[in-house]
């Protein structure tokens, strides 16, 4: 990261309050999503954030800005090295940076939760993640359904069979949930909590004898409410890694019928919204044809406010802004690989 000098004063970024809109939000043909992911990439928000971190932002078309924004976050913006995200490291950053970082952050849509736009789709995903998230995610979808949102297909909740940490663990116990030490036993006990119901009605799956070759499958079926199918998936690539979103979305869309202009809420944190909702658009929109909506968990619904999320600090949002980056860049070549 280039030295960047403390400012005595934070002046208000000029782009603070831009809205930059996700690809995908107006309209699913290649070309619509091919123009929102141009705009969203070289957007002055993003422009500005480069530009404090030092970079010369590239000519060249939408192929090679995406590539450069990928190398440049890399080397800048990359708090993982590899690790889980709770693992990340946080950078040093001056109060008029990190100013900056948040404003682009709200600005590209990682911060500020916003309610669904319809009131009834074909089906509605859940994503899992830490285990806090996966409390907070599936009682957010529950509480959609039972305020009014329909679903005319499945309530599928997504994840893997990432082992949790003890710190998860601790989490999970403090919100009365016990037993399981994988993710999707979280999503699991998490369904049963929100749902209110005792067991699955059908259970299918297969044990490789490694949980990245592995899959399961457990379908609820709560009264006067759709049904709710957890599902762990396999890695796509089990020698390197563990599933990842991408390969969730994948897998569900592999058990169930998806139909073109099939409405598809999806159910995350803000923070998260950007780069899992390219993902959803190049798994499901851009095979099946189907309308992805994204939404971010509202942290002020009141019976999600004992799992509050860890603090999302200016490197959590860069992480994600990177994420953002990649996940636009695998978009925009399954989009050119036709």
């Amino acid at each position: 990261m280039p030295i960047i000098p403390d400012d005595l004063s934070t002046p208000r970024p000029r782009h603070a309050d831009a809205h930059v809109a996700l690809p995908g939000v107006a309209g699913t043909t290649p070309q619509e999503i091919t123009d929102g992911v141009r705009s969203w990439v070289t957007s002055p928000p993003l422009r500005e954030l480069v530009a404090r971190f030092g970079g010369d932002w590239p000519a060249g078309d939408l192929a090679t800005v995406l590539a450069w924004l990928d190398d440049f976050s890399a080397r800048h913006w990359d708090f993982r090295g590899g690790r889980e995200r709770p693992e990340a490291r946080e950078p040093a950053l001056d109060p008029r940076t990190a100013g900056l970082v948040l404003a682009a952050a709200s600005a590209l849509g990682l911060v500020r939760p916003v309610p669904p736009a319809r009131t009834g789709y074909a089906h509605l995903v859940v994503l899992g993640g830490l285990a806090h998230a996966c409390l907070r995610r599936v009682g957010y979808a529950a509480r959609l359904l039972r305020s009014g949102t329909r679903v005319a297909g499945e309530v599928a909740v997504l994840g893997s069979f990432r082992p949790l940490s003890d710190a998860e663990v601790r989490a999970l116990a403090e919100a009365g949930v016990t037993g399981g030490g994988t993710e999707v036993d979280a999503l699991d006990a998490a369904v049963r909590l929100a749902f209110r119901v005792a067991g699955p009605a059908t259970s299918d799956g297969a044990d490789a004898g490694h949980p990245h070759h592995s899959w399961s499958s457990r379908t609820y079926r709560p009264a006067g409410l759709p049904p709710v199918r957890v599902l762990a998936a396999p890695s796509s690539e089990p020698d390197r890694r563990r599933a990842h979103t991408a390969d969730t979305q994948r897998f569900w869309a592999e058990h169930v019928r998806l139909s073109p202009g099939d409405p598809v809420l999806v159910v995350t944190a803000p923070i998260y919204v950007p780069f899992q909702h390219c993902d959803a658009l190049r798994t499901l929109a851009v095979p099946y044809g189907c309308a992805i909506e994204t939404v971010g968990v509202d942290p002020d619904v009141p019976d999600l406010a004992r799992l509050p999320e860890p603090a999302l600090t200016p490197g959590r949002h860069l992480q994600e802004i990177r994420s953002a980056i990649r996940s636009m860049r695998a978009l925009h070549a399954s989009l050119a690989a036709g």
